[in-house]
């Protein structure tokens, strides 16, 4: 049997993104620049390089030495993978420390790289970017907490506004210059940000929360709640909830802190002072909601290598296609399934939003990545690898439709009361599509074998009631009591009786 692989995957050339920052020095290698970036090798060291600038102007020399060994380290790795390209970026300590011209020196010597030392308002914008990467409806207002640094910038239509601002709020300032005291830092939160004007622009929209601090909050925020996913990208928290949570977290203790196992040692420190910013930002801004990005200024930067027709591609349907290329059977299958699947929604009562259309084609994608899985245990490793997949353009009750479509198409449509936890996540009804979705997937399955070329040639109708599938004669020998059962699974979920036509002539089971 000759098995159809669709188009060949083209070679990818690596490119690497090298952020030095003021808490955090980090490598990040993506396959390929593209519309989808999916990191190669992803690895950070807590340096610490702005704890004492605010206090001292410098650089501290330990500091500076843990991360130059890890320059040395992130250099010989991108070597390893064949990097083509590497950007590498310094921000707010780097930028302002007196002694910051020399460590970059020593940094271009050992990478043998060009630094761009990047200004506030250039690092505001790529947060930005990297937020629009990630959401490609973003609009709201972008917040980047880093170490050394706040910054601030409307988004609106997919752009990044003009200006932004950038305030000395990051974790380690705002401990170097309380001196560890969480009452002096909320006052100095408040000065600060009684300096910047349109913080009202964010009213009734969404806040878009990017940097380590905010995502420690958050992932401290999922173990209290027990939510039923880890994924931080599109982790919302109502606005009420996260000044509330945030307070609670700027009043722990040091002793409270030590106890938190769901962080490292590093972001315990400085966790109650992005809290602390946090609540303050929330409490002057009102937006509709918050919103955490794992998307930030490497994912920007990437994001404008690009060119502007990819810029516009659809993030999700690409690393869905890409995974059908990789796992599935036969990707020129999956994509006909997004074709077949077309009928059953193209009568009034039965239609779709373009959103939830792309949903569909997206869980036709993938709904075949884990059939080299033992059979027992196929329908949970398919949940757990989309629940898990690094998407962007993806929002959680998204996220689980997806889970949830492919785990019913390999577990059959079982009880909605025994479905995964991850149900908790969307409504009756977007439960109720996926199921759907999942029934005529299996069908289509039991007809074609997975294999292209077959489903075209047979098709799904609505006639007084009844769904009707008609087959022509060539393929008339594929109709059987499997293709009956699964058949009839489809029709009863959407409320309608069976009909399987073969060459204009009513099946015998049909009329049986």
């Amino acid at each position: 049997m000759k098995r159809s692989n669709g188009q060949s995957r083209p070679t990818l050339k690596p490119v690497a993104v090298m952020d030095i920052g003021s808490n955090s020095v980090r490598l990040v290698v993506y396959e390929s620049a593209s519309r989808n970036p999916v990191p190669l090798f992803n690895e950070k060291v807590l340096c610490g390089l702005g704890r004492s600038v605010a206090s001292t102007g410098r650089l501290d020399e330990k500091s500076v030495n843990r991360a130059l060994r890890a320059l040395r380290r992130f250099r010989a790795i991108a070597d390893q993978l064949n990097v083509v390209r590497i950007d590498v970026i310094a921000t707010a300590a780097a930028r302002e420390a007196e002694n910051g011209p020399e460590f970059i020196a020593r940094a271009r010597q050992i990478l043998k790289n060009d630094i761009a030392v990047i200004s506030g308002k250039e690092e505001a914008h790529l947060a930005a970017a990297g937020v629009i990467s990630g959401f490609p409806d973003a609009a709201g207002m972008a917040g980047d907490l880093g170490g050394g640094s706040l910054e601030l910038i409307g988004i609106d239509k997919n752009k990044a506004a003009t200006g932004g601002v950038t305030l000395p709020l990051g974790g380690l300032r705002l401990i170097d210059l309380s001196g560890g005291s969480l009452k002096k830092a909320r006052k100095i939160v408040n000065d600060e940000l009684d300096k910047v004007g349109g913080l009202e622009q964010g009213k009734g929209r969404p806040f878009y929360a990017v940097g380590g601090a905010w995502r420690a909050f958050a992932r401290l925020h999922m173990t209290q709640t027990d939510y039923p996913l880890s994924v931080m990208q599109g982790y919302k928290i109502a606005v009420e909830d996260a000044v509330t949570f945030a307070r609670v977290v700027d009043h722990l203790s040091p002793e409270s802190l030590k106890h938190i196992q769901a962080l490292s040692r590093a972001r315990r420190e400085t966790l109650p002072y992005g809290a602390l910013v946090l609540e303050c930002l929330l409490k002057r801004i009102h937006p509709s909601e918050f919103i955490v990005s794992a998307f930030g200024v490497r994912e920007g930067l990437l994001y404008s290598m690009l060119s502007r027709q990819e810029r516009k591609r659809d993030p999700l349907l690409m690393a869905c296609d890409e995974l059908a290329r990789l796992r599935a059977r036969s990707p020129d299958h999956a994509r006909e399934l997004c074709a077949w699947t077309d009928s059953l929604f193209a009568l009034p009562g039965t239609s779709e939003t373009p959103e939830q259309k792309r949903l569909r084609h997206a869980a036709c994608l993938l709904s075949d990545i884990g059939w080299r899985t033992h059979p027992d245990y196929r329908s949970a490793q398919s949940l757990s690898m989309i629940a898990q997949a690094n998407f962007a353009g993806l929002d959680h009750p998204g996220r689980a439709f997806l889970a949830l479509s492919v785990f019913y198409r390999n577990q059959g449509l079982i009880s909605r009361k025994k479905s995964p936890r991850i149900r908790q996540l969307i409504d009756q009804d977007t439960l109720s599509r996926a199921r759907i979705i999942a029934a005529a997937i299996r069908t289509a399955h039991v007809i074609s074998a997975a294999m292209p070329g077959i489903i075209p040639r047979t098709h799904m109708s609505y006639d007084d009631g009844r769904l009707v599938l008609s087959l022509p004669d060539d393929v008339a020998v594929l109709e059987g009591e499997r293709l009956d059962g699964r058949f009839g699974v489809l029709a009863k979920e959407l409320g309608l009786k069976p009909e399987i036509i073969i060459g204009g002539r009513q099946s015998v089971s049909a009329i049986a």
